[in-house]
């Protein structure tokens, strides 16, 4: 099943993508930093938000992780 219709996929990827964009700006901040509209500042909303909320997004990976390991 695609991850656009499966919830908890969705949800995985979503964290996944937040995840990734927070450790690239840490190791490249240029990278993400001068796109910061259009259609690739998506990426960079990302990392803000990984770096603003990383106790929130840690927390979420944790349970993402619990579920997909125990529940399923």
């Amino acid at each position: 099943m695609s991850a656009i219709f499966n919830f908890q996929s969705l949800l995985t990827v979503i964290l996944l993508l937040i995840c990734t964009c927070a450790y690239l700006r840490a190791l490249a901040p240029s990278l993400l930093d001068k796109n910061k509209t259009g259609l690739l500042g998506i990426f960079w909303k990302c990392a803000r938000i990984g770096e603003r909320k990383s106790p929130w997004v840690a927390c979420c990976c944790i349970i993402m992780a619990f579920s997909i390991l125990f529940v399923q």
